[in-house]
């Protein structure tokens, strides 16, 4: 993935913001955190092949990535579980992350095969969608796991991986680590001269 591509869900709520613009203000540490997160992604070692098709797709659809470039995901769940970075807790109803991982997509491929006859992956997004509208509206179990502690999980997950990456931060405004420079123009309304003012202020995201 290259630096210079645009942020990738459609029209800039921040526009000129680039948090990687922010890299020279950054000790090397830091930037070498930051960058790394903008390079090619690590090879999956947590999901088999056919899991990782299910999970990619469902992280996509709850973050509403429908087309390139793609915050990676995908990649950096299986990272996560791979290397047993989790919470630090877990719903007592649920079973381990990486467990519960592997069951949430075989449940949504069971699900979307009843439906339409193919696996969640391979299922047009209208389909994916009415399959996690149904998870989601839940309120008892879904294949043996509360629906409600499941959607959770997966919410937690897909935020964690999304809001990690610059691309995401300038959706939101977020010009990158403070460290070292810090704020100084603090108080509400007030911005940063690095800072970037929201093109449609008082509007939800």
């Amino acid at each position: 993935m290259s630096a210079a591509l645009p942020a990738p869900h459609g029209e800039r709520r921040f526009p000129g913001q680039h948090a990687l613009g922010q890299r020279d203000h950054w000790d090397d540490a830091t930037a070498a955190v930051v960058l790394a997160r903008m390079g090619p992604p690590g090879e999956l070692t947590f999901f088999t092949e056919a899991e990782a098709a299910t999970v990619g797709a469902l992280l996509d659809q709850l973050m509403g990535q429908d087309r390139e470039p793609r915050v990676p995901l995908l990649n950096a769940v299986d990272a996560r579980l791979a290397a047993g970075e989790t919470d630090g807790w877990h719903y007592a109803d649920l079973p381990e992350d990486g467990e519960t991982w592997r069951r949430s997509a075989a449940g949504l491929d069971a699900d979307t095969r009843a439906r339409g006859g193919t696996g969640f992956a391979e299922a047009p997004a209208p389909l994916q969608e009415a399959v996690l509208t149904d998870v989601q509206g839940l309120p008892g179990e879904w294949h043996g796991m509360p629906a409600g502690h499941l959607w959770n999980l997966w919410m937690r997950y897909a935020c964690t991986a999304f809001y990690a990456h610059p691309w995401a931060w300038d959706e939101i405004g977020f010009p990158g680590p403070a460290y070292p420079r810090g704020y100084a123009n603090l108080g509400r309304d007030r911005r940063e001269h690095f800072e970037v003012r929201d093109a449609h202020p008082g509007e939800s995201a």
